[in-house]
């Protein structure tokens, strides 16, 4: 016969003792409620670096809130104007326009009610938060023409005022393009041995800029040979939106009858072997743009503009208008492009044609059309244009006008001499300022044969100013007077990085 023990071991007891003090301690949270306080718990910008194409932000709560309590008391500063919208604990910040460059910015909120607070009669407020991001710098790239500097690809940092040239003496630069992360640029040249406009290769060039947040940037000037001459000419070039393709115009330099476009893959997949340029398939044409979906190619072909596909058959458009001989500009969702119909009696008119089928004239001159952007922060068409003042000696003069694409006002923001006919813009990202150039022609080419720097009239160029005039809205415009400054810069062919 056993004998059972009448005491309880040490091990339970402890184990009993813990368990009747948590259940007192669930006890008094029951009684007194939740009393959790509501918090952000991410800030999908903190530290960040953004840039145009960032256009919301997200906060998200420990606890649902109140959301007018929220909206009333979020504060950024400098103020960004902008949208709400909420899905749960999640609170979406949608900007009207993008955030200009070159800034630090601080989000702030306090004093933002949990959303059951005020139905328990209690006044919980969140924990004070405050965040910060900052946007890209703003920068340039020029084509230099003081001695230094001449025919290289310079880049110039407006915020922090810093230059660096990125490109070798050797080579002399006659194009470029940013891809659209900043980081590496796509430029055309030919070498200073190598006199022949038509022998330029492409290459690519580092900008030592970082376009990712978190991400340090290769260093800056390391130059890639992209395609060569050997066999073709490459006369004029495209960057797709993505940064993944290159479209090409190509001469057979045995075969002057081979001319047509080519296409490639703008980056390798990681072999060492270089990307292989592909014939486009299709009717030789003249200018030429990549559609902001980076899929097709806008090109003047006939009597007409036709849309043809980077992928499979290209002799069949994906579409035509034969009424318009070019695309100047598409809008960055594709929606709208700027068109130019070519006149019998000379002139020339601007389109908006819409992916809806509207096609709204927006002006006529009896100049050129040289180029037109779309301001990403407002429904405004930015265009370079000139005018016909003198039929004896054909002398036009050129200005720049901003276009309210939904009233079609037009408000002119700059004339410039007729001897700038070979002037060049470039809007900034931010939609906040246009930068363009005032070239020189040389009077006495021949006085200086160390010079190849030509102006796309084949004018030697011998020196050129850069200047940056600010934006404001046209509502803002008509009643402020605004005006360029002249940059401390010598060069010509200026554009933002993205």
């Amino acid at each position: 016969m056993t004998k059972s023990k009448a005491f309880i071991q040490p091990l339970d007891r402890i184990a009993i003792a813990l368990m009747l003090l948590l259940s007192v301690l669930i006890g008094l949270i029951i009684l007194q409620g939740d009393v959790v306080t509501a918090r952000v718990r991410e800030f999908t910008w903190q530290n960040q670096q953004i840039g145009a194409e960032d256009n919301s932000f997200t906060l998200t709560f420990s606890r649902p809130m109140e959301v007018k309590s929220v909206e009333e008391n979020l504060k950024i500063e400098p103020p960004l104007a902008g949208k709400f919208s909420w899905a749960g604990r999640r609170m979406v910040y949608t900007l009207v326009t993008p955030a200009p460059y070159g800034t630090n910015y601080k989000v702030q909120l306090q004093g933002a009610k949990d959303k059951f607070a005020e139905q328990e009669g209690k006044n919980r407020v969140i924990e004070p938060f405050v965040g910060s991001f900052r946007t890209r710098d703003r920068v340039i790239l020029y084509i230099g023409t003081d001695q230094e500097e001449q025919g290289r690809l310079v880049l110039y940092n407006l915020t922090q005022e810093q230059k660096r040239v990125l490109t070798p003496k050797d080579l002399i630069v006659m194009d470029f393009e940013s891809f659209p992360d900043g980081e590496k640029i796509l430029f055309s040249a030919h070498t200073t041995k190598n006199q022949d406009l038509l022998s330029a290769q492409l290459y690519t060039v580092t900008t030592g800029v970082s376009g990712k947040s978190g991400q340090e940037a290769e260093p800056g000037g390391k130059v890639d040979l992209t395609l060569d001459s050997k066999d073709y000419q490459n006369l004029k070039f495209d960057l797709s939106p993505d940064g993944q393709t290159i479209v090409i115009q190509r001469g057979n330099k045995t075969n002057p009858g081979d001319f047509g476009l080519w296409f490639m893959p703008a980056t390798s997949d990681g072999s060492k072997e270089k990307p292989i340029p592909k014939r486009l398939q299709s009717q030789p044409g003249g200018d030429f743009m990549i559609t902001p979906d980076s899929k097709a190619v806008a090109v003047a072909q006939g009597q007409g503009a036709a849309i043809l596909p980077l992928q499979g058959d290209a002799n069949k458009p994906l579409d035509f208008l034969p009424q318009f001989g070019l695309v100047q500009a598409f809008s960055k969702d594709g929606s709208q492009a700027a068109m130019v119909k070519f006149n019998t009696d000379y002139t020339r008119d601007l389109f908006l044609v819409t992916n809806q089928g509207v096609q709204k004239q927006l002006l006529k001159t009896t100049g050129s059309i040289l180029s037109c952007q779309f301001d990403i922060a407002s429904p405004t068409l930015y265009c370079l244009l000139t005018q016909l003042v003198s039929k004896e000696q054909y002398i036009e003069q050129p200005y720049v006008v901003a276009i309210d694409l939904k009233t079609g006002q037009q408000k002119p923001l700059l004339v410039l001499p007729p001897a700038q006919r070979n002037v060049q813009m470039s809007l900034s990202a931010d939609g906040l300022g246009l930068l363009f150039d005032q070239v020189v022609p040389q009077t006495n080419p021949t006085s200086s044969p160390t010079n190849t720097l030509k102006t796309d009239d084949g004018d030697t160029i011998a020196t050129s100013s850069l200047w940056l005039m600010p934006l404001l809205p046209i509502a803002d415009a008509a009643t402020v007077e605004i005006r360029p400054e002249q940059l401390p810069l010598t060069g010509f062919h200026p554009r933002w990085l993205p």
